[in-house]
C-alpha cells in the first residue's frame, strides 16, 4: 500500500475512532452519574423568623383562646391586643430589636421564594389537585376542598407556591400529605394578603407581603408571617411545623465503638471460622447445653475432653445490611440504565472493529 493510501486510510478511520471514543465517554458519564433527574429544590431559609408562629408589620389582634406554639412579634408596630385570652408558648416581641431582625430575615426569605425558578404555572383553584415537590406559580390562589401534596417518599421534599396576589381558602378546606409528611418545607409566598376560611386546616409557612387573616377555628401547622400589615386571629391554633429527615438505613458504615460486650451464651450462629487453636487440656465435662452451633470449621482439634464448647472468635464485625436512600427528583435514570448500557456496548464494539480494520490495512502496507 502506498503512503498516499495510508494517509487516506488514517483520515477515514481516525476521526471515526475519535467519534466512537467520545460517544463511549458520554455514555459512561450518563451511566455513572446515577440519573438524569434534576436536583431537589432547596428549602427557603427563614432565618430568625423561623422562631415565630406569628410575625406582623403593624399589629397582631386576637379574639378567643388562640394558641401559638412559638413566639409572637410585631415591627415596626408594637401592639398585640387579645393576649390573653390568647396564649403564646414562646416569647412576645413588640417593636424591639428581636422583632426587627426577624422582619429583616422574613424579607430575605420572601424574596428568595419569589425568585425561585423554574416554576410550573397552575390555575387559580387548587382544590382537588395532587402536586409533587417543586415550584408553582399562581395568579390568585383559591382553595376549595382538599389540596394533596405527594412527597414521593421524601419527607424533606420542598413545595414553593409563588402567588402573585391573594390566597383565599373556603370554609372547611384543607391541605394534606401523602407518602410522607413534612410541613416544614412548604412555603406560600403571597403577593398581597392571605385569608384562611372558617375551619380551614392549612399547612406551611405563609409569607405575605401585606396581611394575614385566620377566620374562626382555622388551624395552621406552620407560620403566619406578614411583612407590612396585620395578622388577625380568631380562636385559632398555630403549631410549629415538624422538619423530618430522610428515611432509610444509612449507606455508610456506622462509626463508633460499642460501649459494652455481649454477655451470656450466644443464641445465634457465628458466621466466621476460628483462626486459633484452643490451648490447654480441658479437665471436665461440658456443663450445659449450648443454644447454638458454630457454623465455621475449627483449624485444629482440642486434646482431651472439653469443659464447654469453645466460642469461635469472628475475625470481624458482621457487616450491617444497608438500604439505599430514596433518590429525589424522579426515577427516570433507573429506567434508562439498560438503554445507556446498550448504547455504550454498541459504541465500544464499533470502535474495536474500526481499530482492527485499521491495523490490517497498515500491516498489508
Amino acid at each position: 500500500m502506498t503512503r498516499t493510501k495510508v494517509r487516506r486510510l488514517r483520515r477515514a478511520v481516525l476521526p471515526a475512532l475519535a467519534a466512537v471514543t467520545a460517544t463511549g465517554a458520554a455514555v459512561a458519564v450518563l451511566i455513572f452519574s446515577g440519573t438524569g433527574a434534576s436536583a431537589a429544590e432547596a428549602p427557603v431559609n427563614l432565618g430568625t423568623a423561623a422562631n415565630f408562629s406569628v410575625l406582623a408589620g403593624s399589629t397582631v389582634t386576637n379574639t378567643g383562646p388562640s394558641f401559638l406554639a412559638q413566639s409572637l412579634g410585631v415591627h415596626p408596630g408594637n401592639t398585640a391586643p387579645g393576649f390573653p385570652p390568647g396564649v403564646v408558648a414562646g416569647e412576645i416581641h413588640l417593636g424591639d430589636a428581636v422583632a426587627l431582625q426577624a422582619k429583616n430575615d422574613l424579607t430575605t426569605a420572601y424574596n428568595d421564594a419569589a425568585g425561585r425558578t423554574p416554576f410550573t404555572i397552575l390555575p387559580a383553584e387548587l382544590g382537588g389537585t395532587t402536586l409533587t415537590p417543586g415550584v408553582y406559580r399562581i395568579g390568585a390562589a383559591q382553595l376549595t376542598g382538599t389540596l394533596t401534596l405527594n412527597t414521593q417518599g421524601d419527607p424533606a421534599a420542598v413545595f414553593i407556591f409563588q402567588i402573585e396576589s391573594t390566597l383565599i381558602t373556603a370554609s372547611g378546606s384543607s391541605v394534606v400529605f401523602i407518602n410522607g409528611a413534612s410541613p416544614c418545607n412548604v412555603y406560600w409566598q403571597v403577593g398581597s394578603s392571605a385569608t384562611l376560611g372558617t375551619g380551614t386546616q392549612f399547612v406551611g409557612n405563609i409569607l405575605a407581603q401585606a396581611s394575614i387573616t385566620m377566620n374562626t377555628g382555622a388551624t395552621l401547622q406552620g407560620r403566619a408571617l406578614a411583612q407590612t400589615g396585620a395578622v388577625t386571629l380568631d380562636t385559632n391554633t398555630i403549631t410549629q411545623p415538624v422538619c423530618l429527615g430522610p428515611t432509610g438505613t444509612p449507606t455508610t458504615t456506622p462509626t463508633g465503638t460499642p460501649t459494652g460486650q455481649p454477655t451470656g451464651t450466644p443464641t445465634g450462629q457465628p458466621t466466621g471460622t476460628p483462626t486459633g487453636q484452643p490451648t490447654g487440656t480441658p479437665t471436665g465435662q461440658p456443663t450445659g447445653t449450648p443454644t447454638g452451633q458454630p457454623t465455621g470449621t475449627p483449624t485444629g482439634q482440642p486434646t482431651g475432653t472439653p469443659t464447654g464448647q469453645p466460642t469461635p472468635t469472628p475475625t470481624g464485625y458482621p457487616t450491617p445490611s444497608r438500604t439505599a436512600l430514596p433518590v429525589t427528583g424522579g426515577n427516570d435514570g433507573a429506567a434508562s440504565l439498560p438503554l445507556l448500557t446498550g448504547i455504550g456496548g454498541i459504541a465500544l464494539t464499533t470502535g474495536v472493529a474500526l481499530l482492527i480494520v485499521y491495523r490490517r490495512r497498515m500491516s498489508e502496507s
